[in-house]
């Protein structure tokens, strides 16, 4: 793995496009998810946030509003879209992204008061729509908890996804929200493979402890599918068959998929990633990406981002959803009561459409 630091992603802090921010770091004691030493320390800072509710115009997002009590993701997963968000705040996409984790200690008074406004329509929200709401430091913060709360007192449907075993901890929270149908639960799920997982996504859970969390949600009552996002060709693709069997295997009702998107710095990070991990079968990868983006490795276009174009890409989409038929499993994107739940008003259903990667 040559320079790659422990447990992490990236191998490189690329240039941040921006001028720096002013942030002071926030000492956290936090333990490493597999009590693995880490070479590269988190350093975690306070995010004064004003607002919390982000608002998406993307017409081919199922929701239009999001919370992320968290700015960059430990998870450090390779192919994350997240990435360049970080450049935002004087930060790098690369390590800095998955090691200097911003976090909004006050999400949960910012939610219950702009969900509170006699303006506000019970529209879904998203946890998380950017970075994952339950990535390791939320054990410590308890802030999508809070969240979570929150819209159950309000009532307020939302739609969670996650790669990250440690929602079984608030099945409370969210079987009461199941009880009013007021939540969805989506497990990431893009490899069964334990080896590549860890190289691809090097602090989300493992594998077999996702399907663990399906299960756990599935006998709770909460409805739970899983998403496999993204789907990466030429490697994960033939997996889709083996993870819909285990999904369902372990509760899920439905399923999504997306393939993998590469914008801005991701690009460049993702490629040497897969040239150091994996430089036989780099070449196959890059090719099939590029056959399904255009010759292109990344399409910022409405309605084929995530669903790549070409003839691979529907041979794709023609597996998952013969497979989805094969075991049973819905595709539409939620299972929430429709008379609870509204969709965007501006958007129609797609098949085999869930949410984009996490």
């Amino acid at each position: 793995m040559g320079d790659l630091p422990i447990g992490r992603g990236s191998a490189t802090n690329p240039p941040n496009r921006f001028s720096a921010n002013a942030l002071e770091p926030w000492a956290i004691d936090l333990p490493c998810e597999d009590d693995e030493p880490r070479t590269l320390r988190t350093v975690f800072y306070k995010d004064h946030a004003k607002s919390i509710l982000a608002r998406n115009e993307s017409p081919d997002i199922p929701f239009r509003f999001d919370v992320n009590p968290y700015r960059g993701c430990e998870h450090g997963c390779i192919y994350c879209y997240a990435r360049p968000s970080h450049e935002w705040l004087g930060f790098s996409a690369g390590l800095d992204f998955e090691s200097r984790i911003v976090i909004k200690p006050n999400a949960a008074e910012l939610l219950k008061k702009e969900i509170g406004r006699r303006s506000w329509r019970k529209e879904p929200i998203c946890m998380s729509g950017n970075t994952d709401c339950y990535q390791p430091v939320e054990r410590v913060t308890q802030l999508t908890r809070a969240c979570l709360k929150v819209l159950l007192d309000a009532r307020n449907p939302v739609l969670l996804i996650t790669k990250n075993a440690l929602v079984l901890r608030d099945v409370d929270v969210l079987s009461e929200l199941a009880k009013h149908k007021l939540v969805t639960a989506t497990i990431s799920l893009t490899t069964l493979d334990p080896q590549l997982a860890r190289l691809m996504e090097p602090r989300a859970s493992a594998p077999t402890k996702r399907l663990e969390a399906v299960r756990g949600l599935a006998d709770a009552g909460i409805p739970v599918g899983v998403n496999i996002g993204p789907v990466i060709p030429g490697m994960t693709d033939e997996e889709i068959p083996a993870i819909l069997e285990a999904a369902k295997q372990h509760g899920a009702a439905r399923a999504g998929h997306s393939i993998v998107r590469l914008p801005g710095a991701v690009e460049p990070l993702f490629i040497r990633w897969l040239e150091t991990n994996f430089p036989l079968r780099a070449s196959k990868v890059i090719a099939r990406l590029r056959g399904m983006r255009g010759g292109a490795l990344n399409s910022v276009r409405a309605g084929v981002r995530h669903s790549g174009e070409g003839e691979h890409a529907r041979v794709i989409h023609a597996l998952f959803m013969r497979m989805c038929r094969k075991h049973g499993l819905t595709t539409a994107w939620t299972a929430m009561d429709p008379e609870v739940i509204g969709m965007r008003p501006d958007r129609k259903p797609t098949q085999g459409d869930l949410f984009a990667e996490a």
